[in-house]
């Protein structure tokens, strides 16, 4: 190696990737560097994900450190893309070469039935959805987990009154929040700060999902409720590969446009091989009391109809039934509850949206569990 080549990974080495916050030579990602006679550097560096939203900040800074060399006279800097094997290297790297903790809820004879709440677009009341069912699946005598996976869009800690909660850890473990009968996790309990911003992705990311299900102590669960953000982004990819047997339920609401996006959140999860149980309709009508006539009248508010053709939709597509689970009326005291910090199924759980929700907890806890499409983990002898 030449000196002004050895110069140049001197100068790599000052390059800090702005997610990871180290050095980019000490996470592998300098794959390559050839200074040749006449200056010119020719460097390959890897991203961990391809569309990585901060490559160009590395690029540039890359550039910029490169270029300050003396004898450098330009530089050709290709960006490349981590295969699953340095990814791999790089996660155990970030973990200090410590093997991971298995995921309990990934094992076959795991007893926890894993339900991630996914929606196609924000803005439908999936975290709503999310925090109210798990409670009403806490009254019928179930126990249950709730995990926060909205990493950038973390709302579950306000919705349970978990603003100011912190999480206390035991020999490496970490104890989810207790409240009103659930254990709760969210990246909102870890901030330093309530207006921190989280923009990770890639390996920091993973491996956040990687700690809140592996190294949280959740105990015998009947149920984990996952609040996943809405879209078909790097959590659901990454959940998919940690929860194969998790089931899916789809949150929409009644327009077309919420729709079609929530069909795409279930297609997402077939491809994942995990399997959609069912769609709720948020939001689905108004009962509003006439002042002439003295009766309750269903206002379509949104339209109608959008649940049924998503369930629809999916069943064709997916190849099995995927019903209309619920109808959820529109309630401003579940915004308001929220904001509270208390979900209505526990203050008020016989108005018309709460009740919706507590039925739909009812008919999850007494259906029999299928084991068809679950990987078992057994390998076929000849």
């Amino acid at each position: 190696m030449s000196d002004l080549t050895t110069a140049v990974h001197t100068a790599l080495a000052t390059v800090i990737d702005p997610e990871i916050r180290r050095p980019i030579t000490e996470l592998g990602m300098v794959d390559s560097v050839d200074v040749d006679a006449s200056g010119l550097a020719a460097v390959t560096v890897l991203l961990t994900i391809a569309g990585c939203p901060l490559s160009n900040t590395i690029e540039s800074d890359v550039t910029k450190a490169v270029s300050s060399v003396p004898g450098v006279t330009g530089v050709n800097l290709t960006l490349g893309t981590m295969n699953d094997e340095q990814r791999a290297a790089l996660k155990k790297q970030l973990r200090g070469g410590r093997e991971e903790r298995a995921i309990p809820f990934a094992r076959t004879d795991s007893l926890t039935q894993v339900l991630l709440v996914a929606s196609g677009k924000g803005g439908v009341g999936k975290s709503s959805v999310t925090v109210n069912l798990a409670m009403a699946l806490a009254a019928q005598g179930k126990s249950v987990g709730v995990l926060d996976a909205d990493i950038y869009g973390h709302s579950i800690p306000q919705m349970l009154g978990l603003m100011d909660a912190m999480p206390t850890s035991v020999d490496g473990m970490i104890m989810p929040v207790p409240t009103m009968g659930l254990r709760v996790i969210s990246i909102g309990m870890l901030k330093e700060s309530r207006d921190q911003v989280i923009a990770w992705r890639g390996p920091i990311l993973d491996r956040a999902l990687q700690q809140f299900l592996a190294d949280v102590y959740w105990g015998d669960l009947d149920y984990l409720v996952v609040d996943l953000p809405p879209g078909t982004g790097d959590v659901a990819l990454s959940l998919g590969q940690k929860l194969p047997n998790a089931e899916v339920l789809v949150v929409t609401t009644p327009q077309q446009a919420s729709a079609e996006v929530a069909e795409r959140a279930g297609t997402m999860a077939s491809m994942l091989e995990q399997k959609v149980i069912g769609v709720v309709e948020n939001m689905a009508y108004l009962d509003v009391t006439c002042p002439h006539c003295g009766q309750t009248h269903r206002v379509d508010v949104f339209g109608s109809g959008g649940g049924a053709e998503v369930a629809g939709t999916l069943s064709t597509r997916l190849g099995y039934e995927v019903p209309l689970l619920a109808e959820v009326p529109m309630d401003p005291a579940m915004a308001a509850n929220g904001d509270l910090g208390v979900p209505l199924v526990a203050t008020e759980p016989d108005r018309p949206a709460a009740a919706a929700l507590m039925a739909l907890a009812r008919r999850l806890a007494s259906r029999k569990r299928n084991l068809a499409g679950f990987t078992l983990g057994v390998t076929p002898v000849q």
